[in-house]
């Protein structure tokens, strides 16, 4: 019986044969398969090509892109350049014997921040102003020596000399204080003060010289001399007074044109005609 069985299904293999079965993507599946290798292939090289277009036109190198160059010193531009937002830079230098331009539609601010990114300094170049904003600032010589400085408190100038070239002078409403004022050769020199008083003073002295012309003081009420402990000296050849008031001529006096200078008690200078003696005391009633 185990025979008959054997035999049995010995035949039925030998009859059927072996099954073989298939792996693989076959049919529309295939077909979509290689449509997307095909896409993603043409994707690539467009890719490519638009990534060689963009180094070509944008000119990237080794050493930078476009203008822009990088070197062992820091970032390097050649040719104009234009920041669209702030720029942050330790140092800003042009080429050796090149000059360096800012240029914008309105204006060029540069600050000076701290740590806290407070503005310490700042520097406006706008189109009707340069304004500077600082807590001192100072104009200095390739030596170090100071020209210009102002501040909340003064302002110096350091120079040997100021020259002030305004047809109409200079005004200043308080006070100043100088070691020296004169015009330039063959200029006039004034000092007027329109509306309020011209005080001069100085601990150990005024001078004042014209070595080649005259000097000139004017003023529409009273001008005064005054020495509180010394003196005042009047050192000339020829000192003139021509506008004093002459006191009443005598009855009996010649007509020679000879005066006398008088003073009253109040500092008045008044002439009278001379006489064989003094004839001030006749003519008193000037200084009345």
């Amino acid at each position: 019986m185990p025979q008959e069985q054997y035999t049995h299904r010995s035949t039925m293999q030998t009859s059927e044969g072996p099954q073989v079965y298939k792996v693989g993507i076959y049919g529309w599946r295939k077909r979509c398969l290689y449509f997307f290798v095909l896409l993603l292939m043409i994707l690539i090289l467009v890719n490519l090509a638009l990534t060689i277009w963009i180094l070509k036109v944008m000119n990237f190198t080794i050493d930078g892109m476009g203008n822009l160059r990088i070197t062992e010193k820091g970032l390097k531009l050649e040719g104009d350049s234009e920041f669209l937002k702030p720029l942050y830079a330790k140092e800003i230098r042009s080429r050796p014997g090149n000059p360096l331009y800012f240029q914008s539609a309105r204006n060029v601010t540069v600050n000076i921040l701290n740590e806290k990114t407070k503005v310490l300094s700042r520097l406006v170049t706008g189109p009707q102003a340069v304004e500077a904003h600082s807590q001192k600032f100072e104009v200095k010589t390739l030596s170090g020596k100071l020209l210009f400085s102002a501040d909340d408190n003064e302002v110096v100038v350091g120079a040997e000399r100021l020259r002030v070239l305004g047809a109409e002078g200079t005004v200043f409403p308080k006070s100043i204080e100088t070691p020296n004022v004169r015009a330039d050769p063959f200029k006039e020199l004034r000092l007027e003060s329109p509306t309020r008083a011209l005080v001069m003073e100085a601990p150990k002295g005024i001078e004042i010289n014209a070595e080649a012309g005259s000097l000139k003081a004017t003023c529409r009420t009273e001008l005064r001399l005054e020495s509180k402990d010394g003196e005042i000296t009047l050192n000339s050849a020829k000192i003139k007074l021509p506008n004093l008031p002459q006191g009443s001529s005598s009855s009996a006096g010649s007509r020679q044109k000879i005066y006398e200078l008088c003073v009253c008690p109040n500092g008045r200078l008044f002439l009278s005609q001379a006489g064989t003696g003094s004839t001030c005391q006749i003519n008193t009633s000037v200084c009345l």
